[in-house]
């Protein structure tokens, strides 16, 4: 049998390494992206899924902005500038990541996270966000829409992936290593250097920011 990494691609094929994906240790990790077991699942067939024309709906932009928090269009604006980067279009990228530093200052200062909490958040976004957003996409043929899906399902379960990994080895998790993160596709990586291609979005390592601010460990 033949398990898949959710973030990388990566196949376990058990044929091939002659050991039982069962039978690996809790603490083993992909290969490829180092994320945690728990984020492999059983390879399924493809199936092909012919778009339909229907039109979606939605509320307007209008309103959907104007429900968002400062917080949310942050975040909003400031992955506008990375997929602008993406395109090398460097001033529109400039004028989002402009638009996203001053949502930020604005936004009202969050309590310490509660790991808990955002593990629920991610579970919520991988079994309901995404797949609503992808729906919507396949209904009106938006390829492009469904391409950040699967980029933003990735990464997502990388972020389960590794609150799971802090939850069960706490501080020691982040000792003597760094936190990378891919300034196009928001990949995490923990390493001493970043991977040499990001497993999500395939930029070269380059592209990898280290996260500054941490506390010497």
């Amino acid at each position: 049998m033949k398990y898949v990494c959710s973030v990388c691609g990566y196949i376990y094929d058990e044929d091939r390494e002659k050991i039982s994906f069962d039978d690996l240790p809790e603490s083993w990790k992909c290969p490829v992206c180092k994320a945690a077991k728990s984020a492999f699942v059983p390879e399924k067939p493809k199936e092909k899924v012919k778009p339909s024309r229907a039109p979606a709906v939605s509320a307007p932009l209008e309103e959907e902005l104007l429900e968002m928090s400062a917080g949310e269009l942050a975040a909003l604006c400031s992955n506008l500038a990375r997929g602008c980067e993406k395109q090398y279009k460097a001033e529109e990228a400039e004028l989002f990541r402009q638009i996203a530093d001053y949502f930020e200052s604005a936004a009202p200062e969050v309590p310490e996270p509660d790991t808990e909490q955002l593990a629920a958040l991610f579970r919520d976004d991988l079994q309901n966000g995404y797949p609503s957003v992808r729906a919507a996409a396949d209904a009106v043929g938006d390829r492009g829409t469904g391409r950040i899906c699967v980029w933003g399902e990735k990464v997502t379960n990388m972020l389960d992936s590794l609150i799971a990994q802090y939850r069960q080895e706490g501080e020691s998790f982040l000792e003597n290593t760094q936190v990378w993160v891919c300034s196009v596709c928001g990949f995490v990586y923990i390493g001493d250097e970043p991977p040499k291609i990001c497993p999500v979005c395939k930029v070269p390592d380059w592209k990898f920011e280290k996260m500054e601010g941490r506390d010497s460990v």
